[in-house]
């Protein structure tokens, strides 16, 4: 559980980290912390069902307020504090919701990513447009130079 939760953490972040060179690594490394995240999620609802503890689904009187509580700006500021005083299963579904949270954040950028990289393409695509582009603008430049000599030399 230890392995998944700081692979998740790490490919989200090599993957931010790898958007400066390549939109398909990042795209991956995002996908690899889903997976990882995922794969967080199964252990801890095995870990209940090993126990013998209870999974808060919607209709849970409970789940609702911890859904609120793992959005909020208070669980920053408290949650080593509220920890101490839980019990296994009710960090359980803590953990659960923040999984979820976190997996559906995951999910719209990963929508995103994919929507800029078929929008404007990768890094590698990018940088060829704007070389072609430089160069383009070069030529243009020569051939301007050129066209104002010849009409100088007409003139003189």
């Amino acid at each position: 559980m230890v392995q998944a939760a700081r692979s998740g953490k790490q490919n989200i972040s090599e993957g931010n980290q790898a958007a400066a060179t390549s939109s398909e690594t990042e795209i991956k490394l995002t996908n690899v912390a889903k997976a990882s995240l995922e794969e967080l999620l199964d252990d801890y609802e095995d870990y209940l069902r090993v126990r013998g503890l209870q999974q808060w689904g919607q209709l849970h009187p409970r789940y609702e307020g911890m859904r609120q509580y793992a959005r909020s700006n208070q669980i920053k500021k408290d949650y080593a504090a509220q920890i101490q005083k839980m019990n296994d299963e009710e960090i359980a579904n803590l953990c659960i919701t923040l999984i979820h949270q976190a997996m559906y954040m995951l999910h719209r950028l990963l929508e995103t990513m994919q929507t800029r990289f078929v929008t404007e393409g990768g890094i590698k695509e990018r940088m060829y447009q704007a070389r072609l582009n430089y160069r383009n603008n070069q030529s243009n430049q020569i051939i301007l130079n050129n066209q104002s000599s010849q009409n100088n030399l007409t003139k003189q």
